[in-house]
This record gives C-alpha cells, sequence and structure tokens, in this order.
C-alpha cells in the first residue's frame, strides 16, 4: 500500500512511500493489544511493597497477663495486629507483577496498533526529523506547522538536539523505533513517523 509522505517544514504532502500491508493494514485486534498493554504495564510495577507480618515483628515472645483473673480482655502476645507495633494483618510481601506474552504476540499487537492509527488518520509520515539546533521553540515551530500539538514522534535512531528540544513540551514524546511501545502509541493524539523509522519498523516487526 501506498502511504503520503508529508514536509516536516509545511506539513505539505511532498511524496508517496510503499509500505507493507502487513504492518500498515492489519485486524484490529482488541483483545491482543488489551492483553500486551496490560502485561507492559504490569511489568512496570516495582512489586516492592512489604510489611512484617505478627511472625516478624520483634518481641511479643511471652503472654501480657495471665489468662483469667486480670478484668482485662484475653491477650496471647503484644505483637497482636490488634496492638500498637503489632504485625500486620494479610501483610504484604514482595511480589513480581509480570505477564509472559510472547515475541509473535508483542509485534502482532504493535502491528494492530499502526494500522489502526493509520485507519483513524493519527499516522502521519514525514520526510525528516532534524534540528540544527537543541531549540524547543525551533520543534514547536514545526509541529504548529504540522498542526500538532499532543505527539509521539518515532525515528530511526534518537537525535540529541531533538531529545533536548522535546523534553521542555509536556505533550511531545520521543521514542527510537527499538524503544517503541504500546502505551506510548495509545497515549498520544497523533504519531509522527520518519521514511526511515517505518523502513525500519517494517524489519523489525516482519
Amino acid at each position: 500500500m501506498e502511504l503520503g509522505v508529508h514536509s516536516n517544514e509545511n506539513g505539505e504532502t511532498v511524496g508517496s512511500l510503499t509500505v507493507s500491508d502487513a504492518l500498515f493494514a492489519a485486524r484490529y485486534n482488541e483483545p491482543l493489544i488489551h492483553q500486551v498493554v496490560n502485561a507492559y504495564l504490569a511489568g512496570a510495577r516495582a512489586g516492592t511493597k512489604a510489611n512484617k507480618s505478627r511472625s516478624q515483628v520483634s518481641g511479643g515472645g511471652s503472654k501480657p497477663w495471665r489468662q483469667k483473673g486480670m478484668g482485662r480482655a484475653r491477650a496471647g502476645s503484644s505483637r497482636s495486629p490488634l496492638w500498637r507495633k503489632g504485625g500486620v494483618t494479610f501483610a504484604a510481601v514482595p511480589r513480581n507483577y509480570a505477564q509472559k506474552v510472547n515475541k509473535k504476540m508483542y509485534r502482532g499487537a504493535l502491528r494492530s496498533l499502526f494500522s489502526e492509527l493509520l485507519r483513524q488518520g493519527r499516522l502521519r509520515v514525514l520526510d525528516g526529523l532534524v534540528l540544527e539546533a537543541p531549540k524547543t521553540k525551533m520543534l514547536r515551530s514545526k509541529l504548529t506547522k504540522l498542526g500538532v500539538e499532543d505527539a509521539l514522534i518515532l525515528t530511526e535512531e534518537l537525535s540529541e538536539n531533538l531529545y533536548l528540544a522535546a523534553r521542555n513540551l509536556p505533550k511531545v514524546f520521543l521514542r527510537d523505533v527499538k524503544a517503541i511501545d504500546p502505551v506510548a502509541l495509545l497515549s498520544s493524539e497523533t504519531v509522527l513517523i520518519t521514511q526511515d523509522a517505518v523502513a525500519k519498523l517494517e524489519a523489525q516487526l516482519s
């Protein structure tokens, strides 16, 4: 299939690019995308939360007072969860939240996402995106001419000038092809991808 290539200077169409149907005309597989996104978000969780249970809290070895005759409620340990400095009931333990997603599923979800973004008109191919200096004003000017404010920029490789210019724009995110993920694709209103990145993406996801 053919995709229009837009100029990064004024947003006008300056040519076309032949791309693979497997990447940009795939069926929208919502269950697969949902599973991959959940797995990606779960993998980002630290899972380091921990509390001390009754058995892990120091002290409490002896019975605070005898069972009967004290006029007080029965107590077997001063480290009961009901007591101050006691253990935690159902204490949290460190755990791994990672979910297994094989490469075939992950690549399939990305192909489905790129195809749906194209169908929705949220994917635009640029002839290139090079900044002569690390200036936020220069990048903002280019995006304004493209009519874009909330965007994910995909490049073949990260450029230092582009990275420094984009970090001050709260709604602009920058990724190279190797670091692309489903959450980033879904989070932005528009995805801008360079021609070189398209070629590398096809090789990566084919």
